[in-house]
């Protein structure tokens, strides 16, 4: 998981300002924005790891 915690972070930089607040995955019908889902990532929580799967499930990490 650390290494597409890894590629999460680098996608996340290279992301413009603007774009940060667009949704990016809905997980238990909630959604969450770049932003919200790079909190709950650095911090390393149930929900950040549930993001990151579903990322990688789609295809964006």
């Amino acid at each position: 998981m650390e290494d597409a915690n890894a590629k999460f972070l680098k996608i996340y930089a290279d992301i413009p300002d603007d774009l940060r607040n667009d949704i990016i995955c809905v997980i238990e019908g909630k959604t969450y924005t770049w932003n919200t889902s790079y909190i709950e990532i650095k911090d390393n929580t149930t929900l950040g790891n549930k993001i990151l799967k579903a990322l990688q499930a789609i295809g964006i990490i």
